[in-house]
């Protein structure tokens, strides 16, 4: 290095964690009013730095900082956490765990609701519904027929 330029600082940078819970069986915003408070005192027990709720058309998302992962692994093992997260609206697709600010944080546009599968799903009409047009005519069907054409 030269001379009057020092080393820039290399530290620990606090990382946010988000957990996003969709709506399920029931709205999100229940799962949120039986589980903030355990998840928040869980959160400032395991050493968070920050933390913040958010509500949306889809859900809510609650998002916490830690300094070091370390912080943020304490938390995931702490026992009631890990309950509050078997108990979301929806255990098999509604929830989302990433490193990160969460809740569409710098999305262009807002998170659309996944198509409804399994017994919600409406059918399609089956073959054979729809008109059908006679290829091998010269003229298209609904027109009239050409002077000297036969059909």
């Amino acid at each position: 290095m030269r001379p009057g330029l020092r080393a820039p600082i290399v530290g620990g940078m606090a990382e946010w964690w988000s957990i996003e819970v969709f709506h399920g069986e029931f709205r999100a915003r229940q799962w949120q009013d039986a589980y903030s408070s355990v998840l928040t005192e869980s959160a400032v027990t395991a050493g968070a730095t920050g933390w913040e709720w958010h509500e949306h058309r889809w859900g809510v998302v609650f998002e916490v900082e830690f300094g070091e992962d370390s912080r943020w692994e304490t938390f995931r093992a702490i026992p009631a956490v890990q309950a509050a997260l078997d108990a979301v609206p929806d255990p098999v697709n509604g929830l989302l765990v990433y490193r990160g600010r969460g809740g569409g944080a710098g999305a262009s546009s807002p998170r659309r609701p996944r198509p409804t599968t399994g017994a919600g799903a409406m059918a399609l009409p089956g073959p054979g519904a729809g008109e059908r047009a006679d290829l091998t005519a010269t003229t298209p069907p609904g027109l009239p027929h050409l002077a000297g054409h036969m059909p």
